[in-house]
């Protein structure tokens, strides 16, 4: 479904002259700063996949979705959307992208959501009985209904963000370019917008790619995630094999029995046996809290080692932050 293939993209700049006459002096000679937003990216994407692609600020995210849209040229590279390139066949790329950049709105400003959407299935040619059908599905799905004839500067920032999604859908495209739909949302406008995406990836079969900062998204959301930095990626596969690259410990908070209470000597057994992937970080009281390698030791064999050191009344095992991890790969 897309495909891209060695990705470059570079931004000059020219560097402004100092002192006396630099204006003058700016006509003869310019100096040129080179700035490469995205470095020999590649990857390809299959139907009905859902992607994130995260990376911190300048990461070169925004970038690449720009380029895989036809909004930007790339400076090397090929990019195939169904077997077209979005910058030789703009019109047939165009009709099979729903693209959302969470900043900024398709939807005019002045007039009534209503207005927007007629204004947009004419222009790409949308039957009217079709549009109808189709906006009428949406309007349920998202839950329009509320402020339909509302003029889009009055809306709230998540009824805004439901209009766009419906804007991008509404030409039924195969693909939709996600650039932080829930940027500034509260929960509950984050938990709508989150059940939406999941159902029509789910029901409707719709290719997604979403970049955000938000971690919940990603985990949520997301079969699969890459992950960008200084413009070039850096990973690429399951939040699963991302958690297992970074190694972050599972932790085990452990209350024990107050007459069976570990001794120190039992638990610094543990910590030097040979090849030990399990340890104490800290104790208070009955409540101890250990740090476990999930890569070289099971839960089971880390609850058996851990009741060998006394009588278990509770045991609670949390697994790393994504964010955590997000952190460890930036």
């Amino acid at each position: 479904m897309i495909r891209v293939t060695q990705l470059h993209k570079q931004f000059r700049s020219p560097v402004p002259k100092e002192g006396a006459f630099k204006g003058l002096r700016g006509l003869f000679s310019r100096e040129v700063r080179v700035k490469e937003a995205v470095r020999d990216v590649s990857f390809t994407i299959q139907p009905g996949e859902f992607v994130g692609y995260i990376g911190p600020n300048g990461a070169g995210k925004s970038t690449t979705i720009k380029m895989l849209a036809g909004i930007l040229h790339p400076t090397s590279g090929e990019v195939s959307i169904g077997g077209l390139n979005p910058h030789r066949s703009r019109r047939q790329v165009a009709r099979k992208l729903g693209v959302l950049f969470g900043q900024r709105t398709q939807l005019w400003w002045d007039l009534p959501v209503k207005d927007s959407y007629e204004i947009l299935a004419a222009m790409y040619g949308i039957p009217q009985e079709r549009a109808k059908t189709r906006l009428a599905m949406l309007r349920e799905l998202l839950q329009l209904g509320e402020f339909y004839e509302t003029p889009v500067r009055k809306l709230s920032l998540g009824q805004r963000m439901r209009a766009d999604l419906a804007a991008a859908l509404l030409h039924d495209p195969d693909i939709l370019f996600l650039d932080e739909p829930t940027i500034g949302l509260d929960l509950i406008a984050k938990r709508n917008i989150r059940s939406f995406l999941r159902e029509i990836n789910t029901e409707l079969g719709k290719t997604i790619l979403l970049t955000t900062h938000d971690m919940d998204d990603i985990e949520q959301l997301c079969s699969r995630v890459m992950v960008i930095n200084n413009g070039e990626l850096g990973f690429d596969g399951s939040i699963s094999e991302l958690r297992k690259r970074i190694g972050l410990p599972s932790v085990l908070q452990v209350k024990y029995r107050k007459d069976s209470l570990p001794d120190e000597d039992g638990i610094l057994h543990i910590q030097n046996s040979t090849d030990s992937a399990l340890r104490c970080a800290r104790s208070d009281g009955d409540a101890y809290t250990f740090e476990c390698d999930r890569e070289r030791l099971s839960a089971m064999e880390a609850l058996r080692m851990l009741e060998s050191l006394g009588a278990i009344v509770d045991v609670h095992m949390e697994e790393p932050h994504f964010e955590d991890i997000i952190h460890r790969v930036y």
